[in-house]
């Protein structure tokens, strides 16, 4: 797929207003009446977040409900199927439960109108294909993958899913936020002034230390179970949850970096098995066209003040790129108003599979930089052949996928297309 990866001014400002109109459609009203069209969909990954957004969805509109339950683990799947009939009393058939590493396939045989894609991150470039595929609507949680191919397939099957006019909106909450919304436009508007430089910083101390690995447990098994702490299920600490204010910076910026130097390392972490491979700090120096600098800190440290942002400095003032607008309703809940909205052809069509896509591959090109210690550009960067999905994954394999080593600068090198080695 080729695809115009070099961004001059004029695209630079295009980019912008384009953004700006798509994502500054009117808000949809939670819990509308006429909203009355059945919905019904499937959750591919029952773990906490993808609890949470099942229950928002069913929380915004009428007649939308979860019928579908899908995870890797079974204990995971029975469980929120039990929470539901409980709680909600939605009671979900055990023959519409699906557990294992296949149990997407089954999930998008049924006849549910939508997915929301919530696993691990490694995942969601093949959930992806196989819901569109599936002809399917998507709620897709941020990140959408750790590496090059996996963001070059999720690109790809969104851009069928706008053929297809299927929907798709991304757990880059921040997008659906009216004050953000606002103000962002603003920038664009020149309120600012010309945009000089940006900053965003992740620290956060939600440290989860993994648990020994039970006696017998596979390589495999034990790494899904503990997607947090390796680079492949999770993509580190800058793509999984930096992801956020990156995505903020591309908004208000009006497209992606053109390149990155970075470092990092790991302050506490020893080199422990339970500890995973990934680094507990990366800091990146994005450049971005016309000379715009991003410096763009996250760290994961224990007894350290935390906080997470994303500014922009102007000619005129700076901004936290959502200080000029009003404040609403959670974004969390709109996101999905919006998506069912958008299912329904009550609202604005949304497809955000490559703003999502591109602001992934910010952060994966960023630890990619931190790791190798290179300064890597775009436009490279995106044909490369880094691939972190182990292949022909069982439980039941006799080869295991063995953790990888913690990564040092230098080593290894980004693969490149094999028509450039």
């Amino acid at each position: 797929m080729e695809r115009k990866t070099h961004i001059t001014r004029r695209d630079f400002l295009r980019t912008a207003a384009l953004t700006t109109a798509a994502t500054a459609a009117p808000f949809i009203r939670i819990g509308k009446a006429e909203e009355a069209d059945p919905l019904k969909f499937a959750l591919i990954g029952c773990g906490g977040r993808g609890k949470g957004a099942a229950l928002q969805a069913m929380e915004v509109a009428k007649n939308v409900e979860v019928t579908v339950l899908a995870d890797a683990f079974a204990e995971r799947a029975k469980g929120f199927q039990k929470q539901l009939r409980s709680e909600k009393g939605i009671k979900i058939p055990d023959d519409m439960v699906f557990v294992g590493l296949d149990a997407y396939k089954k999930a998008l045989a049924t006849d549910v109108d939508f997915v929301m894609l919530a696993t691990p991150p490694c995942w969601r470039p093949i959930h992806l294909e196989a819901a569109i595929d599936a002809k399917k609507h998507v709620f897709a949680e941020k990140p959408v993958a750790t590496d090059v191919v996996g963001t070059r397939k999720f690109i790809a099957a969104s851009e069928k899913a706008k053929k297809l006019k299927l929907s798709i909106v991304a757990g880059t909450q921040r997008r659906h936020d009216r004050a953000y919304i606002e103000t962002i436009k603003k920038i664009h508007d020149g309120d600012i002034g010309k945009i000089l430089s940006a900053r965003s910083h992740c620290f956060t101390e939600e440290i989860i230390l993994m648990s020994s690995r039970p006696e017998g447990m596979s390589d495999l098994e034990w790494q899904l179970r503990n997607w947090y702490g390796f680079s492949w299920t999770c993509g580190d600490r800058n793509v999984s949850n930096h992801v956020h204010e990156l995505d903020v910076i591309n908004w208000a910026l009006g497209g992606h970096p053109i390149s990155v130097v970075a470092g990092g390392g790991r302050a506490w972490k020893t080199p422990e098995e339970r500890l995973g491979n990934i680094w507990d700090s990366i800091c990146c120096d994005y450049e971005y066209p016309n000379g715009v600098h991003l410096c763009s800190l996250t760290r994961q440290w224990f007894n350290v003040p935390g906080g997470r942002g994303a500014y922009v400095v102007g000619t005129k003032r700076g901004s936290n790129c959502c200080d000029m607008g009003r404040g609403g309703r959670s974004s969390y809940l709109q996101e999905h108003a919006n998506l069912i909205a958008s299912i329904r052809g009550t609202g604005h069509y949304y497809n955000e599979g490559v703003q999502v896509a591109e602001s992934t591959l910010t952060a994966i090109m960023g630890r990619e930089a931190a790791y190798t210690g290179q300064r890597l550009k775009w436009d490279e960067f995106i044909k490369s052949d880094l691939d972190l999905m182990p292949k022909n994954l069982s439980f039941d394999l006799d080869a295991r996928n063995p953790i990888s080593p913690i990564p040092r600068p230098g080593m290894p090198a980004i693969p490149v297309p094999s028509s450039r080695k």
